[in-house]
């Protein structure tokens, strides 16, 4: 049965509403209850609270151009409160059960690529002109133009090489894998552990994490990801109290005094809008700004249209309601995130866990954001998870990011090069930008060698030329007599 058939046949079956929330919500008409609208609240949020986690680390566990660490409490209180209340607004504004937080990918290009080059006032400011381009977007109606602009393959492929690229993150936090030393005159730059050899308590405890994280995912457990970070944060204290560990890395598994404590606001309104172009090239910052844009605007669209989908509320002509606002909101929870420097905010895949269990309405984002308000004071709780306890949740994450790779054509060199080319050097320089630099450039250069220039959209070829420029800014600086 079509998804149309469907809507018709739940709209022409629906109850009438019991009460005005009801009404508001469109509960009834859309063939849910209270009931299975508190239950997909509750596991939409144990499926993403992750994040309140994972956020915290993936951004204290950066410096930025000055040396200067954001602190772990004050970034869990930041996260938590952005989460809670631009899940609660697309609730009422958008009326989706369309839970929003703090971005993974996102976070990690501000973590690992944006804040080393500004201060993090500088680089959260980008966060806030990024959401504010979105919304520019959205209001102009462009975002069509922007979405034919880039091929769906390579769209797919940033996907895939952001996934790789976070898996790496977590091989490395967790010291499942190191950096050999340049001095050490060895012939690969990286190594199992810190000798070649896994050894430690605390690998073991990231080793269990994984093999625990990918077997409750294989057996579609839901809340996979939160339920193994929290069981091996329990191994990993009990491990703590027993054995003589000289160190976890950033975060020692210990049971705090307290469990419940005021929030820390201290990061909330700490963003410089234009300060990050004194710091770099006015190039390097739009090629950044870029970079946030696509990897937010995309995954939001897909996000957006996949939920609704699943809940059976695309109209009769396959578009999702009220698309205008959703996406206003989701560009305004990227402003919000950048302003509470918790990093660019968007909305989540892991909604669909909610949809599962019976979501159809906003009235469950009411649900999951009153969850994230209260884990505002659960803050000593959240921030005793050690890294090798979080980090198999990175791993988790980049498989379930690499899965779209099965989408691109591998047997068209035209898009299975560019695509390669962006799935891999992200994480072999470290870099998310890099790899779409290179995907881009490629896919230009490929179509012009086949005659087929025409086909590549303007805007694709102002981004590609704009990459060009900051892969041989060196040179040209030099030749510019700029160094």
């Amino acid at each position: 049965m079509s998804e149309t058939q469907k809507v018709a046949d739940r709209s022409s079956a629906s109850p009438p509403a019991v009460n005005s929330v009801d009404r508001f919500f469109k509960i009834s008409e859309r063939g849910s209850t209270f009931g299975r609208e508190i239950r997909g609240g509750f596991a939409t949020f144990f499926t993403m609270a992750y994040i309140l986690v994972l956020n915290p680390i993936i951004l204290g566990s950066a410096k930025d151009k000055f040396g200067h660490q954001l602190d772990a409490v004050q970034l869990t209180t930041a996260t938590a409160l952005v989460a809670a209340v631009m899940t609660i607004i697309m609730g009422v504004g958008g009326n989706l059960p369309l839970a929003l937080a703090a971005g993974l990918g996102l976070n990690a290009v501000v973590a690992f690529q944006i804040a080393p080059l500004m201060s993090w006032d500088d680089a959260m400011g980008l966060i806030v002109v990024e959401g504010l381009l979105i919304c520019v977007l959205v209001v102009t109606g462009l975002r069509e133009a922007v979405m034919h602009a880039i091929p769906q393959p390579l769209k797919q492929a940033i996907s895939v090489g952001i996934g790789l690229f976070i898996a790496f993150i977590g091989f490395v936090d967790a010291g499942f894998v190191s950096r050999i030393p340049d001095a050490a005159n060895t012939t690969v730059p990286v190594q199992l552990g810190g000798t070649g050899t896994l050894a430690g308590w605390p690998i073991l405890v990231f080793c269990l994490g994984v093999l625990l994280t990918i077997g409750l995912l294989a057996r579609k457990v839901k809340g996979a990801i939160l339920i193994s970070i929290v069981t091996m944060t329990v191994v990993a204290i009990v491990i703590n109290s027993i054995a003589d560990i000289k160190t976890w890395g950033l975060t020692t598994p210990a049971w705090p005094d307290k469990v419940v404590d005021a929030p820390d606001f201290g990061l909330i309104g700490h963003f410089s809008l234009f300060g990050a172009f004194s710091e770099t090239s006015a190039i390097t910052v739009v090629l950044l700004i870029f970079t946030l844009i696509l990897s937010d605007f995309f995954d939001t669209m897909g996000t957006v249209v996949g939920i609704s989908a699943e809940a059976g509320l695309l109209d009769e002509k396959g578009q999702v309601p009220n698309l205008g606002r959703v996406l206003l909101i989701d560009g305004a929870a990227a402003v919000a995130g950048g302003a509470s420097s918790a990093s660019s905010a968007t909305s989540y895949i892991e909604s669909a866990a909610g949809v599962g269990e019976g979501s159809r309405t906003g009235f469950s984002n009411l649900v999951t954001g009153g969850l994230f308000a209260l884990a505002l004071f659960l803050t000593p709780l959240l921030t005793i998870v050690p890294l090798q306890a979080a980090a198999p949740a990175l791993v988790a994450v980049g498989f379930l990011m690499m899965t779209q790779v099965k989408s691109i054509d591998w047997d068209k060199y035209e898009i299975a090069i560019p695509a390669f080319l962006t799935i891999a050097v992200m994480p072999f320089t470290y870099s998310i930008t890099n790899g779409i630099g290179a995907g881009f450039l490629a896919y230009v250069v490929i179509k012009t060698v086949l005659g087929r220039a025409k086909e590549v959209h303007w805007l694709l070829w102002g981004a590609s030329a704009l990459f060009l420029v900051y892969f041989a800014i060196d040179p040209i600086e030099q030749i510019l007599g700029v160094k």
